[in-house]
């Protein structure tokens, strides 16, 4: 007990002397500019892979506020109405654009960990670049799974004479597929960006703090967006760029309190019995 509460006490500090809700504040704006180029990238791979643009904006809607779903939708409608090839102005800018907010959460994990990044600009940005198309990767697979989950289930059916319950809880574990795609992404996240050496377990503890915290919020949010926040009521034409903001600026704190809890528990480890 009393190490839980050193614990909290600690991250309460951490969360106060690391400036956490600006930094928040940044990375919000930093994900704005990131997420339209970083669809449409992946709305360009769409046409050599079998799925479609309503399959993308359906895992995105699954956390997304309902408002702030609106605007992605109808300035990605704008956006491919007008130029249908999607990289006129070049597939380097569009990843460049899209890893922004990849460079600013790097920047957040060192802050975290009281490191100085001593990499030079173009490893630090070739490094964002390269989360994310490793961020789209996973993306791309989670939304591949559902679609070819049954396939598989019925092709290990048939060929290891299995019982029908396997194919029942094959059918059932599909639906954890989002959930633990997003712990892979956190999970890489942290063992990768900060500029500082950790193992793969240690990155762990905030990996699952940041799923399960991002997962809690999103839809908590959502829920009140829904039920209780009219947004466009109030502000009109922006209620739904306030909601996006909004829900940026939650999913920051989650992230970058998800890499003090990595650093704190990689400072205790340090520390002699």
């Amino acid at each position: 007990m009393g190490e839980a509460t050193s614990f909290v006490k600690q991250l309460a500090v951490k969360i106060k002397n690391d400036d956490v809700f600006d930094l928040a504040a940044q990375l919000a704006y930093y994900f704005l500019l990131s997420i339209f180029p970083l669809i449409i990238f992946m709305m360009t791979l769409l046409p050599y892979l079998p799925i479609t643009k309503d399959d993308l904006l359906n895992l995105i809607s699954q956390f997304a506020p309902g408002d702030s779903m609106d605007i992605i939708e109808t300035n990605l409608e704008q956006v491919l109405s007008r130029n249908g090839t999607l990289l006129s102005f070049g597939i380097i800018a569009t990843i460049w654009s899209a890893s922004n907010g990849l460079n600013a959460i790097i920047k957040a994990l060192n802050k975290a960990y009281e490191v100085e990044e001593t990499r030079s600009f173009i490893v630090a940005r070739a490094m964002s670049v390269v989360l994310t198309l490793g961020m789209i990767a996973v993306v791309v697979i989670a939304l591949l799974l559902p679609v070819f989950g049954e396939q598989i289930g019925v092709f290990l059916f048939s060929q290891f004479n299995l019982s029908d319950e396997f194919l029942s809880v094959w059918r059932a574990l599909r639906f954890l597929v989002s959930p633990v795609i997003l712990f892979i992404v956190f999970l890489a996240l942290y063992w990768v960006a900060p500029n500082k050496k950790i193992t793969c377990v240690s990155a762990i503890p905030g990996a699952l703090f940041a799923s399960i915290g991002w997962v809690l919020v999103s839809l908590g949010f959502s829920f009140y967006v829904g039920n209780f926040g009219n947004y466009s009521a109030t502000y009109g034409g922006i209620g739904a760029i306030i909601v996006l903001m909004i829900w940026f600026y939650l999913t920051g704190i989650i992230i970058i309190i998800g890499g003090i809890v990595n650093a704190i528990f990689t400072s205790r480890k340090k520390k002699p019995c």
